[in-house]
């Protein structure tokens, strides 16, 4: 019997099978941040285990507020940051040179196919795009990840999306997934891999296929996950040009990891986005999503462009397509943070930033601040936010502020409307 890609992954990790489902898994890359790591480096401390598996493994970042807003959030910067150089931590990421750890540490080349990934961070389940197995994880798993590489994960079930069509004018991988989490609801995928193929994907680039994994976490899904082709040799060749002689070469090797055509799967799920439109959230729920053309005129206060969801490169070029010679409307403000500074420089190369400040955004530096309403765009009470982000939870950006989730092209027509409103007509 063939095997899914994740079952590929667990069978070449497998450490130990202590009860029966539970999968020792070894781990390729660990990945750290400020808010979720100083708990395990404390605990770790304080039960005498101050150690690292692996210094090569581990990947650390201050992203979450930064700088920092104040003097509890510096604390816990300086825990990581501490720790970091205590341990000689080569891939530590602070204030100048760091970003939104889904954005980059892949930009870094520290995914790869075949790999297995955890972080304190429920969105970790991005690095699959590359054909990876990346879940996020709790304190204790965490800290056994940190001490000893391995981390226990119950036997994995998939549940395989096949996305027939070619997406239409304005539609992109946002408006994708959110199409997908509104199908199948938030606990559709819960303990199980999402695997997502088809033409639509395999059209797709490293930056929308991480789009559409990053929120396979809003489904329930342990990890979203991509098969590794050309377009992913295309993106990690920089990184990986001496360790294969040719391109074929990696091909060929990251094909192993494909699922096999006999594979079993839990569910296959059949979806042609041909005629779909953009999809924007309305309530509390990543599953509660309606069209565009629905929710069009509704006001907002706020647009926010960035995140580990929406704040590449390529989500700053297509909201750019639209704003240019354009300006926002003056009962909104609007943000931009791009999501690592390799994107923001090459946006203020490519004009973008210019595009984006003559527009009336207010450009940011690199942070996660405002999509858990901790800093850099937090709403007040009662205030309506147009995000590129990926949580509408109740007061997830701001007490009693309503998010709703779009692509970058929805939010950019927003902005200069207002109100929400369909990115089609200015393409």
């Amino acid at each position: 019997m063939g095997k899914t890609i994740a079952e590929k992954i667990f069978a070449t990790h497998l450490v130990d099978e202590p009860f029966a489902g539970t999968h020792v898994l070894k781990l390729d890359v660990v990945l750290c941040h400020e808010i979720t790591t100083p708990i395990a480096i404390a605990d770790l401390m304080a039960r005498g285990k101050d150690r690292v598996f692996d210094t090569t493994r581990i990947k650390a970042v201050i992203d979450h507020v930064t700088p920092s807003k104040d003097t509890k959030t510096a604390t816990q910067a300086k825990i990581l940051r501490d720790w970091a150089r205590r341990h000689a931590i080569k891939d530590f990421f602070d204030v100048g040179h760091n970003g939104v750890c889904h954005a980059l540490f892949p930009e870094k080349g520290f995914i790869r196919p075949g790999y297995t990934v955890i972080m304190g961070d429920s969105h970790t389940c991005t690095h699959g795009a590359f054909g990876a197995f990346a879940a996020g994880v709790g304190t204790t798993d965490l800290e056994v990840g940190i001490l000893k590489g391995v981390c226990a994960f119950r036997e994995p079930k998939t549940i395989r999306f096949n996305l027939h069509g070619t997406l239409p004018k304005g539609v992109y991988a946002k408006d994708v997934i959110l199409f997908l989490i509104g199908q199948v609801g938030v606990n559709g995928a819960t303990d199980r891999v999402m695997e997502f193929r088809g033409p639509v994907v395999e059209a797709m680039t490293m930056e929308s296929r991480m789009t559409l994994c990053n929120m396979a976490i809003e489904a329930g899904g342990t990890s979203g996950i991509c098969m590794p082709d050309q377009v992913t040799v295309d993106y990690l060749w920089p990184f990986i040009q001496n360790d294969y002689p040719s391109m074929d070469a990696a091909l060929a090797e990251f094909r192993k990891w494909w699922s096999d055509d006999d594979a079993v799967y839990d569910k296959v799920l059949d979806f042609d986005l041909s005629t779909l439109e953009p999809i924007v959230t309305h309530g509390y729920k990543p599953d509660q999503v309606k069209t565009i053309t629905e929710m069009a005129g509704t006001p907002v206060d706020q647009v926010y462009l960035g995140s580990c969801t929406n704040g590449r490169l390529e989500d700053l070029r297509i909201a750019a397509g639209i704003l240019k010679g354009k300006t926002i409307a003056p009962t909104v403000r609007a943000i931009l943070s791009p999501a690592t500074p390799k994107i923001y420089q090459e946006a203020l190369h490519e004009g973008l930033i210019d595009i984006f400040m003559e527009a009336g955004f207010c450009v940011t530096n690199p942070t996660c601040g405002a999509c858990l309403g901790m800093s850099n765009g937090v709403l007040a009470e009662g205030e309506v936010c147009a995000s590129t982000t990926n949580r509408n939870f109740m007061g997830r950006m701001g007490k009693g502020g309503m998010v709703h989730l779009m692509s970058p092209a929805t939010s950019a027509a927003t902005a200069i409307e207002g109100k929400m409103a369909d990115p089609r007509k200015y393409l």
